[in-house]
This record gives C-alpha cells, structure tokens and sequence, in this order.
C-alpha cells in the first residue's frame, strides 16, 4: 500500500500531456450491461462448438468466451468444462449437447438434448444468480450452491448432493422442489410424470468432478485477484507472482517463447454481444486477457490486475488499443494495408467498441481500480480525454505491435510469427471506436479446424423452456441458412426452491 501511495503521489506531479478536458456532457454514459461470459476452460477429446451463423461446427477452443446462440457437442471420448465466476463449474461427457440459450449478469439459461452434465457450484458467480436448465421434458431452476447432476436419454435424471436444492416444472404439470440429497426421475413428452428417490451414490463421473473442483478452488493467485475472476489456477500452474517498484504485484508467465508479446498468439472472433473479441491460446489465457493490464520490466512481460478490491469483476473482451497499419510502414513483409493491436498498459483506459451510443469511442476504465493514466500521467475520473492525442506506454516496447493484413483479421489464427511492428510508425492511424474491420461468417471461428457435428437427432430435439430466447442479430446477411431452431415448449417460471411444495 505504501508503494502504492508513493507512485500515485509521484504521478501526480507530472504534467497532464495531451489533455482536453470536455464538458461532463461528454463524459461517457455508465457502463453497460457487463455480463462476464462463460468461458471453456477445459477440453479433454472430442468437444465441437456452434456460434449462431456458422455454416459448420468447429473444433472447440479454450478460453472461448461463450455468447448467447452458441452451442456445445461433447463427443463419446470428451470431456469439457465450462467456468463461471471463480468457483462455477459446468462439465459434459459423453455424447452431451448443450447450448446457451440467455445470459445476463444474473441469470444463465442452457438447454441439454442429450447426455451428461454436472453443475458443481462451490458459489453463485453474482448475489440472487440463478440457472435455468431446459430439457426435453422439465425445465430445472438453480438458484443454491451444491452439486446437480442432470443425465438426459429418453427420460431425464436430475440429482442434488452437499446441500444443493432446486426448483422443477414439467411439461404440462405443476412446479415442485428438488430437495438435498434427492433424484427426480422425469418420463413422458407431453404430459411429463415425475418421481423422486433418495439420490444414489456418487459414480466414478461425480467423484472426477468433486476432485477437479477441489484443486480448482482456494488458489493461491485468488489473494492477488478482484473477487470473482475465473482462471486463478492457472496461473498458479504457468507462472509466479512478484511485487515490483511502481506496480505492485505482478503475474509473470513461465516458458513463453523468446520475443513473445501479449495479444500474440490466438484468434480474434466476433461475439454478437462485445463484437470483436481475443482468444488465447495460452491455458492461463483469459484472466490476463480480460481484465487488468500488461507492464514492460526491462526484459519481460508482466500482468498486473492492479489493486485489489471487493467488487464484482468488469470483463472486456479485450484490453488493446487498435492501429489501421499503412501498406508503407516499414514492418519488414510486405503485406499491404492491416490492422495492429497493442496491449494496454498500467492505467490506461480501454476506448470500447461495442456497446451503446455514447459508450463506443469513450474512454472507458471499467474494472480498473488503480490510478487513471493517460500519457504516463495521473487524470482525474471525472476528467474526460481528448483520444486523439493519446501515445500509449507499450508502443515503445520494441516489437510490441502485433498486426495482420486486414484480409485476415477474425479469419485465420494468429501463431507466434505473427507480423510485429517495431515501435509506433507514422503510417499508422489510432482505431477510436467501432472497428471499420466487418466480420463474415468465418469470423465466428477466427480460423478454428471444423469439427464434429452432433446426430441432427440430438441438435434438434424440442425442450420445454420458462422464457424465449433473445434474437441474435448478424451484422450480415448470411448466404447460409442457420439452423432451424427446435420448437420450444414454454411453462411458467419456477419459483425459488423454498417455496414450492413437496411432489
């Protein structure tokens, strides 16, 4: 805290470069709906995933932030996880589909056709967060920590252990509660029965899931980390904290390759929700690409998510500042007009993309706790910045701009030989706001291999659900057809578990 103190103290005495402080009137508007995503954080086999307007399923990837439309096959040898907040876990095997049908920054709405999936929530990722879960038969709201369990064939399974405790409503029944320890057994279509039994042992599945989540929790980086943040594991298993002069603690990555730089290595995709979107390749990659920033320590990159305060975390789909790249900078490959991207650095602000009219294009330091810099100086919250007089720190990082031909931005994977620029050129034009780069089809992938698509039985099964889905709306005409959504069956909307009646 002392060092903390001295810094912001000391930065303060700089002069306020390339400042235009505005009217409040252009101050930009609160922060919009933040919803922190899903995100896959482990693949294991066979995992194949669908976003809304693809023309084909695709291998799935880690560290994919998942969107409203977007939809899971877990082959027969897979296993997948899928990580909410810090202590939420969603797992599948064996023949699962799953898709998300809304999310919100309390509520999740999936639907399951087919297989097994496990739901281990050790905490709720936001207070009254709530899940609903679709089936072919019942719609199942989760509103308790504990451990469910639903397997779906041609009837339907749902179990609570450790505490958990969940509400019930079948296709053309009443709603009734699923008390701790229970099994409710689900048959019929049209007209669903359901009986409940003591739940049985735990299988071979259920004791995976429990050791999994138990090495999973109480990680050490969580102490370095705002509440809430998923992915605090990995970062234990792939590099070490460090408290450095000026920035406090700091993560540092282990066995990066020489010359590596963040951004690097990965893919940008289109998400319907945030837009243009970074995914990592890295198995620790998406805390550090999501939240916090990146400092340069005369030798390495370090990640600092700054102070740590009590709050719920503010996830971007990325933290970089954009470049339009002219064909005459002299990058060494000649490969016409690009884009470039460099990670921001300690403080600096996030001009956003997406979002509402009188967001895009603001400086924006949602999630950041720390001092506001702009230029290496200290600016006031309420100050508001002239965006076209910003230099930011990392561009004097040598090699520290990654950039690609525009042809192949959100198309292609980036791998480690990406084209780097060396420092900030003329020829190269600050990107401030919506990206003029359009996504197409192939941008929902961001150049993943095709992957396996499930039986069209499975994909298309009907589920009873309690609300509709949202529209996801294409910033293109598709010259596929989507999938025909399966028609839905609607009931009325569980209420909390406490207060239903017995079945």
């Amino acid at each position: 805290m002392r060092t903390l103190y001295r810094i912001i103290t000391s930065l303060a005495l700089l002069p306020l470069l390339a400042l235009t402080v505005l009217p409040l009137s252009a101050v930009a508007s609160e922060d919009p709906n933040v919803i922190n995503p899903l995100r896959v954080s482990y693949i294991d086999g066979g995992v194949s995933f669908w976003r809304y307007g693809a023309d084909d399923w695709v291998e799935a990837q880690i560290n994919t932030p998942l969107a409203t439309g977007d939809a899971l096959y877990v082959a027969s040898d897979g296993v997948l996880e899928l990580q909410s907040g810090s202590r939420a876990f969603i797992r599948a095997n064996g023949d699962s589909n799953i898709a998300l049908i809304n999310q919100t920054a309390d509520f999740l709405q999936l639907k399951v056709t087919s297989g097994h999936v496990s739901f281990d929530l050790r905490s709720l990722p936001a207070p009254g967060y709530s899940i609903e879960l679709d089936t072919p038969n019942a719609v199942f709201m989760i509103d308790h920590i504990g451990y469910y369990r639903v397997d779906v064939n041609d009837e339907v399974h749902f179990i609570t252990r450790r505490g958990g405790r969940a509400a019930m409503t079948p296709a053309g029944g009443e709603a009734m509660n699923i008390l701790p320890s229970e099994e409710i057994v689900v048959r019929g279509t049209d007209i669903a029965q359901a009986e409940t039994y003591v739940a049985p042992d735990p299988d071979q599945w259920d004791l995976w899931n429990y050791d999994r989540s138990n090495n999973l929790v109480d990680a050490v980086s969580e102490r370095y980390l705002p509440s809430g943040i998923a992915g605090a594991r990995d970062l234990d298993l792939y590099g070490s904290w460090r408290v450095v002069p000026d920035y406090g603690s700091v993560w540092v990555p282990q066995n990066v390759p020489s010359g590596w730089v963040p951004y690097s290595t990965g893919r940008w995709i289109w998400d319907p929700y945030y837009q243009w979107t970074w995914v990592d390749d890295a198995p620790w990659g998406w805390a550090p690409f999501h939240y916090g920033r990146w400092v340069y320590l005369g030798g390495y990159w370090a990640w600092a998510p700054g102070p740590v305060v009590v709050s719920r975390p503010v996830y971007s789909p990325a933290l970089v500042a954009f470049y339009g790249v002219s064909s005459h900078v002299s990058i060494g490959v000649s490969f016409g007009s690009g884009v470039g991207w460099i990670a921001l650095s300690w403080g600096e602000p996030l001009i956003p993309w997406w979002g509402h009219r009188g967001f895009i294009g603001r400086p924006w330091w949602g999630g950041w706790h720390g001092p506001h810099m702009v230029n290496r100086a200290v600016v006031k919250p309420t100050t508001v910045i002239n965006i076209t007089n910003i230099t930011y720190a990392n561009t004097r990082v040598p090699n520290a701009i990654v950039a690609t031909p525009s042809s192949d931005f959100g198309r292609n994977h980036l791998a480690q030989g990406a084209v780097r620029i060396r420092t900030q050129e003329q020829g190269m034009t600050h990107m401030r706001g919506e990206l003029p780069i359009k996504p197409n089809q192939a941008s929902l992938a961001g150049g993943a291999p095709r992957g396996a698509r499930p039986p069209e039985a499975i994909r298309s099964r009907t589920v009873v659900s309690s609300r509709h889905a949202p529209e996801v709306k294409l910033p293109w005409r598709s010259s596929a057809a989507a999938p025909k959504p399966a028609q839905q069956r609607y009931v009325p909307t569980p209420k909390p578990a406490d207060t239903l009646r017995r079945p």
